[in-house]
């Protein structure tokens, strides 16, 4: 099993900048893929950024430019740095890992969270105006 931890949401007023963290325990040592992806209640989970062990990354088609993934591998840990944030950014952010890569995809994916087998609690993230 992999445990998975996020940390670094909070209130924030548009145009700030945040950094969510996730660190992972269990075995692997390293997860493959770990990402992130962010849900807003009674909406569909959006994903925003994905990151291989390897440091290929992906992200989700309106996520580029303000949202910048990183990840540890000695450290297990993913990071999310959030940038010039707005209102529309106000949703739970959650971490997600797989173990190993998926045959389907070139690299890891946020085009849809059946990829990922494992789930943090999430992070809330609020921006007000």
């Amino acid at each position: 099993q992999v445990h998975l931890a996020e940390s670094g949401g909070g209130s924030v007023q548009a145009g700030g900048s945040l950094t969510l963290s996730c660190a992972a325990t269990g075995p692997p040592d390293v997860s493959y893929c770990m990402a992130w992806f962010r849900q807003v209640p009674g909406k569909e989970r959006e994903g925003v950024a994905a990151m291989d062990s390897d440091g290929r990354t992906s992200y989700g088609d309106s996520m580029k430019g303000r949202f910048s993934v990183s990840r540890d591998n000695e450290k297990n840990t993913l990071s999310l740095q959030i940038n010039s944030l707005k209102p529309e950014d106000t949703a739970m952010y959650f971490c997600a890992a797989r173990k190993t890569k998926p045959s389907w995809r070139l690299t890891c994916s946020v085009v849809g969270d059946q990829d990922y087998d494992y789930w943090g609690q999430g992070t809330q993230v609020a921006v007000s105006s």
